[in-house]
């Protein structure tokens, strides 16, 4: 996992060959008015908006989730989000079958720790990253990317 702003984003550029790609449109946009939805981007990569209230601790993690083909930027737009996180290898209780069509797992363990990203700042979710996303109160406005592995 990787949590930081992105004024920084070039340091990951050399992590896949996507990220460079990703990173760029992220600073090209304007974050604020995208369109709200699913698409792709133009250079092949899907983009997720989405604004949304804040979830509880509790709703967020029935969904501590984790994906094998694609690796996530998500970017806080506008608000305060937290995340639960933990490594995979760690969590002992899947919660039900993997979904290859959406490319996501669930488990039912308990996240190491919990952070918090506000304006302008990412957190990048490899394959081994089990993340809850959207915990807050109030308005949450992000941006995923998802790359494929």
């Amino acid at each position: 996992m990787i949590i930081d702003t992105l004024n920084n984003a070039s340091k990951y550029y050399c992590l896949h060959p996507s990220f460079a790609k990703a990173f760029e449109f992220l600073h090209q946009n304007d974050l604020e008015n995208l369109a709200e939805g699913i698409s792709e981007t133009p250079e092949g990569l899907k983009l997720i908006v989405n604004t949304a209230n804040g979830k509880t601790e509790e709703a967020s993690l029935s969904k501590f989730e984790c994906h094998d083909k694609n690796i996530d930027i998500q970017v806080c737009v506008k608000g305060l989000e937290t995340y639960g996180w933990k490594p995979r290898e760690k969590c002992n209780l899947q919660n039900g079958a993997y979904n290859p069509e959406k490319d996501v797992r669930f488990f039912s363990d308990a996240p190491d720790l919990f952070f918090q990203l506000t304006d302008g700042q990412f957190a990048v979710f490899f394959a081994e990253d089990v993340h809850a996303p959207m915990i807050g109160e109030g308005e949450i406005k992000k941006v995923v990317i998802k790359v494929k592995i």
